[in-house]
């Protein structure tokens, strides 16, 4: 080695990302990238003793919503407390650029509903310092963060600023519209971001019930998008959609691939409603790539649950008169009243004031404590209907003592995506397949009920060492999963794998004390504004470009984290 290392991971059990089974060797790194793995015998300027601990790739985050906190924060947490070294913004279609000043408020209100980040939040933490994406992308450079941040030009903002509230009201675009958008597509992808984002989702809108500006969009708008994608020969595709029409809406996006000529990647959950739908998509997903239409499943290793309790912002009796009288109460206000006999005895004593509510909130064999260590596959007989069955006392009124735990604290799951069976065999499937990429953690929204970014931790405590109601999955498989997977899909060669030439990013790991801590509320977001956080015990190292960032879970101080643009190439 004829370079200084500037730091070598000695004796480390090393799942490199290939997929292969984990291995004893050394790491050299200098310059911000691997120099050499296996027996090394020069010294480096720092050494860590990995001996005993997992030595993995940074985790590649392909499905977040950091666009306002990487603004005005340097840390992407959750993500970066659970092993995640590049996250990638602009998912679901929603951004905040391309926008002009007087279009903000649009924007502010989509990503209030969409991604549940309240308006005061961002109206006090964004500072609009850019209008084009070009420009955005300028001010993300400007700044470094704890992990590496990618891009994508978001459909909805593209829809808005070329045509305003036309736009915003689900419009059709003419076709100098449909021109325009495509530009400053090209514009965006010619600047940097990895790719375009959409959404199809009917549940994606704002507070006030409007539908998110891409709902339904023409098939012609989109092929135009495409069309400049292609001829760049550059950047991903990534759509959400309910696939209400599936054999319609799926065609649809099979016929976007092909024309593109770029790789697609779309949500692929199973949702309760229609349990048999992932297997469907994922089959005509299959028919696809073997016709050379690049199009990969985009798929969340647990289930997608609602987070209750009395501090958060749902819970079973949030929906009741009585709660939304005293809701705009600070928490520890309405806790007064939630011990107190007449007013609990009053709030059970109501029906939910939206029936539509009914299912989602009081749906007492789907709901579930969520423990500590949290339990993402409970069996049925957790659940809060079984437990107070055994108890001899009504369901909700043991939903109400549980929460009252931990000073109010305490948090119920609702799963409501990938556990329509009450286990996570569907999901073990999905993840198994090679047209599937993982993803939908979200981390940076839906602050006040969801929290997913921690999935990369759960991924590898659950799915290799702790599952107990089915088989597990081999450790080399799932870090491949997490790292070099993701990476190959943006177009990032040169990370997510342990090899000379790339990326110095890393994870090291004590295997046997990895695991996710329960979420907690915080109020650190501008305005004072409150989210949920989810931290893990046993990261022992996070290293972004050589440099720990983290130790044990605490800061090192050092931000070596950048914006990442256009698609990267490992070191020769």
């Amino acid at each position: 080695m004829s370079i200084e290392a500037s730091l070598i991971i000695r004796g480390g059990t090393v799942a490199d990302g290939s997929g292969g089974e984990p291995r004893e060797a050394d790491i050299a790194i200098a310059g911000g990238r691997i120099l050499e793995v296996g027996r090394i015998a020069a010294r480096g300027a720092e050494e860590i003793d990995a001996r005993g601990l997992l030595v993995t790739p940074g985790f590649i985050d392909v499905h977040t919503h950091y666009d306002a906190q990487a603004t005005w924060s340097s840390r992407l947490n959750s993500s970066s407390w659970n092993g995640v070294t590049t996250a990638l913004i602009g998912n679901c279609g929603v951004g905040f650029a391309p926008c002009l000043p007087e279009r903000r408020e649009m924007l502010v209100k989509l990503m209030e509903g969409v991604e549940d980040l309240p308006e005061v939040v961002l109206t006090e933490g964004l500072p609009w310092n850019w209008q084009s994406f070009p420009e955005f992308m300028d001010v993300l450079a400007a700044r470094p963060f704890d992990m590496d941040v990618a891009t994508q030009v978001p459909h909805a903002a593209l829809r808005v600023h070329v045509m305003g509230e036309r736009g915003a009201e689900r419009e059709p675009a003419t076709a100098v519209d449909r021109a325009e958008m495509a530009r400053l597509a090209a514009e965006g992808i010619r600047a940097g971001a990895l790719g375009f984002s959409t959404s199809r989702a009917i549940a994606h809108k704002t507070l006030d019930g409007r539908h998110i500006p891409t709902l339904g969009a023409a098939e012609a708008e989109l092929a135009e998008i495409g069309q400049a994608l292609r001829g760049l020969g550059a950047g991903w595709l990534q759509v959400i959609s309910d696939f209400d029409e599936p054999e319609e809406e799926f065609g649809l996006l099979r016929r976007l691939a092909e024309s593109s000529g770029r790789p697609m990647t779309c949500s692929l959950l199973q949702r309760e409603q229609r349990p048999w739908l992932w297997r469907f998509l994922l089959e005509r997903i299959e028919a696809a790539n073997r016709d050379q239409a690049r199009i990969m499943g985009q798929v969340m290793g647990r289930p997608i649950g609602l987070m209750f309790g009395f501090e958060l912002s749902q819970h079973p009796f949030f929906a009741r008169p009585s709660y939304q009288r005293i809701a705009h109460l600070p928490f520890a206000a309405r806790m007064e009243f939630l011990r107190q006999p007449a007013f609990r005895a009053q709030l059970l004593a109501e029906p939910t004031s939206d029936p539509m509510l009914e299912h989602r909130l009081n749906t007492w064999e789907k709901l579930f404590p969520l423990g500590s260590p949290p339990d993402y596959e409970p069996p049925p007989e957790a659940s809060i209907a079984a437990m107070a069955a055994r108890r001899g006392m009504a369901a909700q009124d043991l939903a109400y003592d549980l929460m009252l735990e931990r000073g109010g604290k305490a948090i119920l799951n609702r799963p409501i995506i990938n556990y329509a069976d009450g286990n996570l065999d569907a999901v073990k499937e999905m993840v198994e397949h090679p047209n599937t990429i993982m993803g939908l953690g979200d981390g940076g929204a839906h602050v006040g009920f969801i929290c997913d970014a921690s999935a990369t931790t759960h991924m590898i405590t659950h799915w290799t060492r702790d599952r107990s109601r089915g088989s597990r999955l081999p450790l080399g498989f799932v870090i491949k999963r997490l790292t070099r997977d993701n990476a190959l899909a943006l177009g990032l060669a040169d990370r997510g794998l342990i090899a000379p030439g790339h990326k110095a990013d890393l994870n090291i790991i004590d295997y046997g004390r990895l695991q996710v801590r329960p979420p907690e509320m915080r109020y650190d977001l501008p305005a004072g504004g409150k989210r949920l956080v989810q931290g893990a015990d046993g990261y022992v190292a996070t290293i972004v470009s050589g440099v720990p960032v983290y130790r044990e879970g605490e800061a090192t101080g050092a931000l070596p984290g950048r914006l990442v643009r256009g698609a990267q190439q490992a070191a020769a």
